[in-house]
């Protein structure tokens, strides 16, 4: 009967080291997939040029494998919270493929890149007006820049800022309605959260409120600032180059996604604060009714 039982134990066991290596296996792959999606569909601006992606894809695949492969975390942020890290990714991967077809509309137009196009620049004819990002954005590049090029920037920042937009709002709709992260089990914050230390001085509530917040402001002033700090960086040196297709395309989906990033863990962060504080609540409520 002990036998028994032990080799149940261990096939549990061994179940769950398959189901965690296989998952850590096609989020590695579905990664090095995304850092490939330029190179396969636009021509690379040099020699070496291929070898660079391909060394970055397979450094991308080890680094997510390893992160989610491993039994502790290391760096990567809400790895057992879904749907934080998948909002994330489908939001990255919408910017790089869409972005990616607006560019190869330039080399090689189908009925695909034509359509991706349009939509695009039905989208930049939206947000793109005074003192919006986008605005920024072209505002950026250099004097000389040829009309095709300021508009083909003006259409994949419009696009990456939509992008990043609608991320963020899948997450707000999770959290406000779905109420994350409490549908996903018990939080663990060493688990998710490996980079915060609750150990550390003051208030563990005041210092994921103040973090949050910090997040949040940041993430909303980096679209305005990115392209204002590059503008002024240009008098001293040599400004980042657009007219390259993979350039435009990791310099767009960077400058959407980073605050994107930023203000979902800000939201996160202050999730977590009002559920330590709800917490908090219930349990002197309950010594207050045991007392009485």
């Amino acid at each position: 009967m002990k036998s028994a039982k032990n080799r149940l134990i261990q096939c549990e066991r061994v179940r769950i080291v398959i189901a965690r290596t296989t998952g850590a296996a096609i989020r590695g792959i579905l990664v090095a997939l995304m850092v490939l999606t330029p190179a396969l569909y636009l021509p690379v601006s040099s020699t070496n040029g291929t070898e660079i992606v391909v060394f970055l894809a397979i450094l991308a695949f080890f680094l997510t494998f390893a992160e989610y492969n491993s039994a502790f975390p290391s760096f990567i942020e809400f790895r057992d919270a879904p749907p934080v890290n998948r909002l994330r990714f489908v939001g990255l991967m919408s910017m790089v493929t869409f972005l990616t077809l607006i560019c190869k509309n330039a080399y090689a137009p189908t009925d695909l890149t034509t359509s991706a196009y349009a939509i695009g620049l039905g989208v930049a004819n939206v947000v793109d007006f005074p003192y919006s990002p986008v605005r920024l954005i072209v505002l950026m590049l250099p004097a000389d820049a040829s009309p095709p090029l300021l508009e083909l920037v003006r259409i994949s920042a419009s696009v990456a800022y939509v992008a990043a937009l609608v991320t963020i709002g899948s997450f707000a709709y999770a959290v406000k309605l779905k109420g994350w992260p409490t549908g996903n089990g018990a939080f663990n914050v060493w688990t998710n959260l490996p980079l915060f230390d609750p150990t550390k001085g003051g208030d563990v509530v005041t210092r994921l409120q103040r973090d949050g917040r910090l997040n949040i402001s940041i993430g909303v002033l980096l679209p305005f600032l990115i392209p204002a700090l590059i503008k002024m960086l240009t008098d001293f040196a040599n400004p980042i180059s657009l007219s390259n297709p993979q350039t435009l395309i990791w310099t767009m989906s960077a400058w959407a996604f980073l605050p994107a990033s930023m203000i979902m863990r800000g939201m996160a962060t202050l999730r977590i604060a009002g559920l330590i504080v709800e917490k908090r609540r219930a349990y002197s409520t309950a010594e207050s009714t045991q007392a009485a």
